[in-house]
Formats: C-alpha cells, structure tokens, sequence
C-alpha cells in the first residue's frame, strides 16, 4: 500500500522571549522529532492530553504553522521546499476540518459562497479538476451556473439541505455547522483531510452522526485522513492505525485493535483505562496519572512520561527511551517495554 503522506523527524520550538528588549530565553518543544506515514485511503488516529502538540502537528502539515526542521512528504512531494505557487497548488489537495465550526466560518458569508469561492478561484467547476486556462477573478454566467451546481451537490454530499446556500453560520444548529466544515473541506476534492477534533464541540449524538458521515465519505471519495483527538473511544471507531503523543513525542504507534486489545506504553494504557465503561467490572482497577502534564518549555529528561508513570524505574529518569519494534508494523518508546511488564 503507497503512503501518500510521510513525515520524518518534524520538529516545531517556538522561542520564548522575554525582557524590554526581547531576548530568547528558551523554546517551547511543542513538537520534538516526530515521524510517521499514513497509507491512502486510510485514517491515522493522533491521541493525547490537550497540550501534547497534536493541532501543532496538524497545522505543520499544511504548513500554516511553519516547522522548525523536519520532512513532510505528500504524494512524493516535499511540502516544505515548496514556493508559494506551489504550496497553493498542494493545499488545494490536503485540507482541514477545524474543531470549532463557528469559528472556522465567516459569518459575514453565506453557505453557498462559502463553498462557491474555491471552486471558483481554483477553476474546478467542472468535475472537480483544475483549469490552467481560466484566469482567477474573471467570470462568466455559465461558470458561475457550474460552481452552483457544484456547490449543491456538496450540500446533498454532507446531509445538509439545497435551500441552506443562502444561510449565515449563525442559522445552522453546530453539527450543521460542522457538516458545511467538511462540506468546504471536500469543495477542492482533496486527497488527504486533517480532522482537528472535529466532534470534540458536538453533542454525543451528533458525534456519532459526524463520524459516519466522515467514514461514509471516505469510502465515496478514497479520502485518508489524519484525525486528531483527545478521545480514545471517538477515535477507535474510525482508525485503522493509532499514534499515541505525550508531550511532542509519539509514544506508541499500532493498529487500533492492538492499540485497545494489548497496549504496551504505559500512558496509552492509562488513557484506556480513562474511557468510562458502561458496565464496569467489580474490583475493577484503573491506571492513575499522577500530577498534570508537564510544561513543553521545561521538558522532563530521560523518558518525558516518567514524572507519572506509575511503574518508572531509575532508568526512566536519565536515559531516553529507544524505540522498540515488537512487530514490523508497531512501535514504542518505552525502557520496560520489551521486559515483559504488564502493569
């Protein structure tokens, strides 16, 4: 299977400033070496605490976030060596759907010239492939018919009714909101889609309906996504793989049935052992995290998680974990976890 999406080594510090006269004092590690592919036509569930870097990463991606050093690879591209010709033309093939749909749409514009604008800026009003021969901004009645029809079709895509073209954001309920999100997302035919926690704002029902609608398209369109949440139960119903982050580092990357039925790191189990059960065991135990996720401007030595791991050893706190293969399509940073541990 070919990866249309392969990152190496991205790194992202923002400097810390400080006096009258602005000095650099220090960096915040929000994102610290990470690496991963996503083969097309498959989803990457990204997981953590709020905090760990996973919107950083998102961004670095499409590059509204400029990385620090690093490789992104999209479909044998090199987004990062790329001008602003080029990254125009890649953007029109990874697009974002943001967290909070109210604040991701213009409320001064309408549904349908929302979705309308890239069409035609793009010159995709004809089954969705670019024209270089059609000048931006210049206009005729018959393209304008197109990007309309366009435009409606998308709103039948996403579940959302034709009549809604002349709606503000403020007239749709948020999981309508969120639909014409994915809605924009989908205008330019993208291949790769990054969901930054695209339900985290919607009630559970509404959760639901938005993951299926999202699997749903996956299958019409081939789509790969990288879906970045914070909840492990969310995410386990659209992933094929799982990567685990803990402040700037991925931890643990598998299959999402490896990930639920034999995690090894010890953050991944406690993030498990976080889901609610709705018929909890008796004398059932959870895993507890001690203290608060540490600051990624004063990053911990050795392993990043020991200062809550509930089974660190001294090893923990000076050397930094190797990363162990058990299988060839799994990995983990962990000293204890190939010693056979199973706390």
């Amino acid at each position: 299977m070919n990866d249309i999406l392969v990152v190496r080594n991205l790194v992202k510090h923002f400097p810390v400033h400080k006096g009258v006269i602005p000095r650099t004092v220090g960096h915040v590690r929000a994102v610290d070496g990470v690496s991963f592919a996503i083969p097309k036509g498959t989803t990457l569930g990204l997981v953590g605490e709020s905090g760990c870097g996973k919107t950083t990463l998102g961004r670095m991606i499409l590059r509204i976030i400029e990385p620090t050093s690093g490789e992104i690879i999209f479909d044998g591209c090199d987004i990062l060596k790329l001008n602003r010709k080029g990254l125009r033309q890649i953007r029109r093939k990874i697009q974002i759907v943001f967290q909070n749909p109210f604040g991701s749409l213009n409320p001064r514009m309408t549904a349908g010239a929302m979705l309308e604008e890239p069409i035609l800026v793009h010159g995709l009003e004809q089954n969705g492939k670019a024209d270089p021969v059609k000048t931006p901004g210049v206009l005729n009645p018959g393209r304008r018919r197109a990007a309309r029809h366009r435009v409606s079709e998308l709103l039948d895509t996403v579940g959302l009714p034709r009549e809604a073209v002349g709606r503000y954001p403020h007239e749709f309920s948020g999981g309508q909101r969120q639909r014409l999100g994915i809605a924009r997302a989908l205008a330019l035919r993208p291949s790769l889609v990054v969901c930054d926690e695209p339900v985290s704002a919607l009630d559970v029902s509404i959760q639901a309906q938005i993951l299926n609608l999202l699997t749903e398209l996956q299958e019409l369109f081939n789509l790969t996504y990288l879906f970045i949440s914070h909840d492990l139960s969310v995410v386990r119903h659209v992933s094929h793989r799982i990567a685990v982050m803990y402040l700037g580092e991925i931890v643990e990357e598998a299959s999402s049935e490896d990930i639920f039925e034999r995690p090894l790191h010890p953050y991944t189990k406690a993030l498990l052992s976080s889901i609610p059960e709705p018929y909890p065991r008796a004398g059932g135990s959870r895993t507890k995290l001690v203290g608060d996720i540490p600051s990624a401007s004063a990053v911990p030595n050795g392993c990043r998680f020991h200062t809550r791991c509930p089974v660190a050893i001294e090893e923990c706190k000076t050397e930094h974990p190797p990363e162990i293969h058990p299988s060839p399509d799994r990995r983990v940073s962990c000293i204890l976890a190939g010693s056979g541990n199973k706390e």
